[in-house]
Formats: C-alpha cells, structure tokens, sequence
C-alpha cells in the first residue's frame, strides 16, 4: 500500500504557491549530472526542463517559479491562480503523463535506456507554500539544491 502524502482535508485546488518534488523510478540517474555544484542536463534533462517550462502554456489558472532538473528528480513550485480551477494533484499528473509518453517516444526514436513500470515513482512530495518567507526559502533550496547534490544520502557516492 502505497503512502500518501498529502494533507487529509486540504483543498488542493486552493489558488497559492506550492513546492512539489517528483523522483524518477528507482532513483535512476538519466536526467544529466552536477558538475562542480551546477547541473548539466542530458538530452533526456533538458526534455523534462521543456515541458516544465510549458504548463502554463497548456494550462491556464497555473504558473511557475523556481524549478531544478536534477540527476534522478525535479523540485518546482507551481502557483495556482484559481482561474480556472486546477488542481495540484492534476499538474503534476499530466506533467507526468505528457512526459512519461515523451521519453517513451525518445526509447524509440533517440535510443533512451528502456523502463521497467512507471517511469515516475507513483507518488510526490508536496509542500504547502504558506508566506513570502518560506517562499524565498523554498526558492533557495532549489536553487542550491545542485551545490548540495554530493551531500545528498541518495548520491550515489554516497551509498552505503
């Protein structure tokens, strides 16, 4: 049975900033690789960083601020406007969606590694942005988050 993080009676339709985290499956490392404390995307990164990039394009009541492709996952905060009403649970899922079917195209048009299963672990991390101040300190999280990368627990070099 699968944990479910979001908050039991929130409305997450809410119009406000939230910050979200979404790991590839198995922690895979296919988005690029952090070089001296910077990213530096993959083919497969800078695909992920595009259609990010894109949702308000497709979806109206929905903006973006800070965001990071990393090696094995992607931190964003997305601000719902309420107009229309979207969901945060239905962002995430159709920027999963749109980009699990684009890597899929990329295994067989550009040679990509094959998945076993969901090419996203099947849930996210959310935050609920409550203020000005965890939105700044949110922003500075994802902005350092690739100076961070070698004292992360799930760095590979880092492994037990």
């Amino acid at each position: 049975m699968r944990k479910i993080t979001r908050l039991k009676d929130y409305d997450y339709t809410t119009p406000g900033a939230y910050s979200v985290t979404i790991c590839v499956n198995n922690r895979e490392i296919l988005f690029g690789e952090v070089v001296d404390g910077e990213m530096h995307l993959s083919q497969i990164g800078e695909m992920i960083q595009k259609c990010w990039k894109e949702i308000p394009e497709h979806y109206p009541g929905v903006e973006l601020d800070a965001f990071i492709v990393m090696p094995d996952h992607f931190h964003g905060i997305i601000i719902l406007t309420g107009s229309p009403t979207q969901s945060l649970f239905d962002v995430v899922h159709r920027f999963k969606s749109f980009t699990t079917a684009k890597y899929r195209a990329g295994v067989h048009t550009l040679g990509w590694p094959p998945f076993q299963g969901h090419f996203w672990q099947p849930n996210y991390f959310d935050r609920i942005i409550r203020d000005k101040i965890e939105l700044h300190k949110t922003r500075n999280y994802i902005e350092s988050n690739p100076s961070q990368w070698s004292a992360d627990k799930e760095y590979p070099d880092n492994l037990p």
